[in-house]
């Protein structure tokens, strides 16, 4: 079974994304900050990361680079999904290992098939 790791600091979101995904069949936890998210990612080793920028205590740049440097980690394919919807903010993104960039509001139909997509290529 495939296992996500969904971290936004938006109770609704995790909550919607949270049971689509089980529904779905993936292993699903979820985190409400990076801070959780890294606590998690110590125990856990997702295949995939849905993760949010702005959100309290440790931002999305700030997880994606930690990923980034944990060679157990590095295989875990990083979708962002925020409302930092500018060229330069999806550049920044993108630029630091991101696979893939989803802005706010956004198509849960959409983001089912970017996340089969990159698991996919992954296998």
């Amino acid at each position: 079974m495939k296992k996500i790791l969904i971290v936004d600091d938006e109770p609704n979101i995790l909550m919607s994304l949270e049971y689509t995904f089980r529904k779905s069949g993936y292993e699903v936890f979820i985190a409400r900050d990076g801070k959780e998210a890294l606590e998690i990612l110590q125990v856990e080793v997702p295949h995939l990361i849905i993760l949010d920028i702005m959100m309290p205590n440790v931002d999305g740049y700030a997880t994606i680079e930690f990923i980034k440097n944990e060679p157990q980690l590095q295989f875990c394919k990083v979708i962002f999904l925020s409302a930092k919807n500018k060229e330069s903010d999806i550049e920044k993104g993108m630029g630091l290992g991101a696979d893939a960039y989803m802005t706010k509001p956004f198509s849960v139909k959409k983001l089912i098939e970017q996340v089969q997509s990159l698991l996919q290529e992954a296998d």
